[in-house]
């Protein structure tokens, strides 16, 4: 019989259509009921300035830990198919989305096939991605630049990205 190793899983979560505040809790739920997935830990919520469009009303953004026996490519398809089941239809990229759901790192492990690149290609570059990591460990290390969070996100531009933090209950 083969043992299922458990992995630890970054996922960051989303939203800048309806309800978002409940939009992001109900997809964490939803994954922390994923067999094989469990929530360890979840940042706050972030409202966060839309990078690389206009018009787009401001975002709610978060991030989790969950550890999983799944694996990264049935990661993926689990979360899309969370993403669908609250009503996300991909149409354009970067458009206004009821939730997104994306893998930052999984363990420590470098993926790029297609439609699955690990760790996420544009997260060192994003405030919205880097804040909510940091608050869940700031000394986690990124494997593609061997550097921790918290060093990624003292370089990373402020510029356009603007990032607030949500009271309690938001």
């Amino acid at each position: 019989m083969k043992e299922s190793l458990i992995e630890k899983a970054y996922i960051g979560v989303g939203s800048n259509l309806g309800d978002k505040v409940g939009n992001c809790h109900m997809a964490v739920d939803k994954v922390d009921a994923l067999p094989g997935c469990s929530v360890q830990a979840r940042s706050g919520l972030y409202r966060t300035e839309p990078v690389g469009v206009e018009d787009q009303d401001w975002y709610v953004n978060g991030a989790i830990c969950v550890d999983t026996e799944l694996s990264p490519r049935d990661l993926l398809v689990h979360l899309m198919a969370i993403e669908a089941s609250m009503g996300r239809v991909r149409k354009e990229k970067w458009e206004a989305r009821i939730i997104d759901l994306d893998i930052l790192l999984y363990g420590s492990h470098r993926i790029n096939e297609e439609g699955l690149i690990i760790p996420h290609p544009l997260m060192h570059s994003r405030r919205f991605v880097l804040v909510p990591l940091n608050q869940l460990d700031p000394q986690l290390v990124h494997p593609g630049f061997g550097r921790t969070i918290s060093a990624l996100l003292e370089i990373c531009a402020e510029k356009d990205q603007k990032i607030l933090p949500m009271k309690i209950g938001a």
